[in-house]
């Protein structure tokens, strides 16, 4: 890059998880890049690709109107939720974590018999009263392994024992004592489009509950217990919806949603960052771009497999334009990225560690020499 005009700088990061969110870290660069290099044009544009906050991101990229109504976190407490409307679509863009996710919990509250999506389903129901036929649905980051149930129930289904008696979410004993299914009258018509990152099955031994249950609280004691109300309740879907459904990948993001969802509803799982980066364009940014810098927090082995940044070169690549990784960790040498700016690894022990992190991604702009 020389100095005779001024160049176009794409600065598209991924969350450096744990640490900086994926719109604080574009800022951070883009702030830097301009301090050191006040003659190029600096677009932001932060990624995800399928995990926490995904449609956050997307609801802010497509400048949608943000709706907000109180519902309910993952064990029943008031909390203020919100989604983004598109008025021209008829669609509303959500995150499960938004209201049901496990950032709402502390580690003694973590309880899979107890913690419930039903938030996500009064959201979604709002959205539908507006108006939505589609539901845009990020699964990342979740606190329950509910097969949907808790958002089926904030659409109107009940849930009944052996008496008929409805039962109450949020209660340990709500998942045992299912015996009926009532469909609301009238049946919501919502699409959904649900986005994740990870391509489990439900059941399985790297399905969601080995993998994820003991992450939401499932005791190694309970997991056969739990798994066998999975599968009676999975029964009791099929015969409510006279529909069988194969257990398939990425059934098991979230704690089963898209599995319990699509007995009822035309159901969509769309997996890594291609399909984040088709709903905001994110090709045309790239051909306009002189040079492309991404980041994560750890870019890995796994980051191949779907990741952004890793998605991203490839987007770069095929416009020939120059892509520079910002990570933490040795690795994404084999990928081809034309520069990689190596990230201090962080002491978690440290209170300050996330303004250390702030502070380490402008150093690494501060340190590039570039023209």
């Amino acid at each position: 890059m020389d100095t005779a005009a001024s160049k176009t700088i794409l600065i598209a990061p991924n969350a450096f998880k744990g640490t900086i969110e994926a719109e604080v870290a574009a800022e951070i660069l883009a702030n830097a890049w301009s301090q050191k290099y006040p003659q190029d044009t600096v677009f932001t544009c932060p990624i995800a690709d399928g995990g926490d906050g995904t449609c956050w991101l997307l609801g802010k990229a497509l400048g949608l109107q943000q709706i907000q109504c109180w519902t309910v976190d993952p064990i029943g407490r008031p909390i203020q939720g919100f989604y983004f409307w598109d008025e021209a679509n008829q669609a509303a863009y959500l995150d499960v974590s938004t209201v049901s996710g496990i950032k709402h919990l502390s580690q003694e509250q973590l309880n899979p018999w107890i913690a419930s999506s039903y938030g996500t389903g009064e959201l979604i129901l709002h959205a539908a009263k507006k108006g939505a036929t589609s539901i845009y649905l990020g699964l990342g980051g979740s606190a329950s392994v509910d097969l949907g149930l808790g958002i089926l129930g904030g659409l109107g289904f009940q849930f009944l024992d052996e008496k008929g008696r409805v039962l109450a979410f949020f209660t340990d004993s709500f998942f045992e004592k299912i015996a009926f299914i009532q469909s609301p009258i009238p049946f919501p018509t919502i699409r959904f489009e649900l986005i994740c990152d990870v391509d489990n099955t439900f059941f399985g031994t790297k399905g969601a509950l080995p993998v994820f249950g003991p992450q939401k609280g499932l005791l190694e004691a309970d997991s056969q217990r739990f798994e066998t109300c999975s599968k009676r309740t999975i029964a009791l879907l099929e015969q409510k919806s006279k529909k069988a459904l194969v257990d398939r990948p990425s059934f098991g993001a979230a704690g089963g949603i898209g599995y319990g969802l699509s007995f009822f509803f035309d159901v969509r799982i769309h997996k890594g960052a291609q399909y984040f980066f088709q709903l905001i364009n994110l090709e045309a940014k790239v051909a306009k771009a002189d040079l492309i810098i991404t980041g994560e927090g750890r870019y890995d082995s796994q980051s191949a497999g779907g990741k952004g940044s890793y998605e991203l070169l490839q987007l770069a690549k095929k416009y020939q334009k120059p892509c520079w990784l910002i990570t933490s960790g040795d690795e994404g040498e084999q990928d081809g990225f034309d520069r990689i700016s190596r990230l201090p690894n962080l002491d978690f022990s440290d209170s300050a560690y996330k303004k250390l992190a702030e502070k380490n991604l402008e150093e690494v702009v501060r340190k590039l020499t570039v023209y």
